[in-house]
């Protein structure tokens, strides 16, 4: 299985940003897609995810400017951020389950000025 994720870089702190990730090679129905990140000296941590029943979980500190979005015939999973801060910045990490734990590689995100 492999996931791609794609969309990250330099940002401005206030801008938006869309994350994609494409998984293929998976041969298993995939149960929940999502993003997690890590910023530098902190634990991975969930962004926002979104299971095959459409239950969607944001975290606390993206409420209101995230949006996860999937689509289950192309098996792709987006994240898109608005209002971006210093404090997002962070490596993201697209995120599978299909009856095991799948992650991508991770794409930087830096919110600077």
């Amino acid at each position: 299985v492999q996931l791609v994720e794609s969309g990250g870089g330099l940002v401005q702190p206030g801008d938006s940003l869309r994350l994609s990730c494409a998984a293929s090679g998976n041969r298993f129905s995939i149960d929940r897609m999502g993003w997690y990140r890590q910023a530098p000296g902190k634990q991975r941590e969930l962004v926002a995810l979104i299971i095959s029943d459409g239950t969607i979980n944001y975290a606390d500190s993206v409420k209101g400017r995230a949006t996860i979005s999937r689509d289950n015939a192309k098996n792709t999973v987006s994240l898109e951020m608005n209002s971006l801060r210093p404090d997002d910045t962070a490596v993201y990490y697209c995120y599978i389950r299909a009856v095991y734990d799948r992650w991508g590689k991770g794409t930087l995100v830096t919110v600077s000025s």
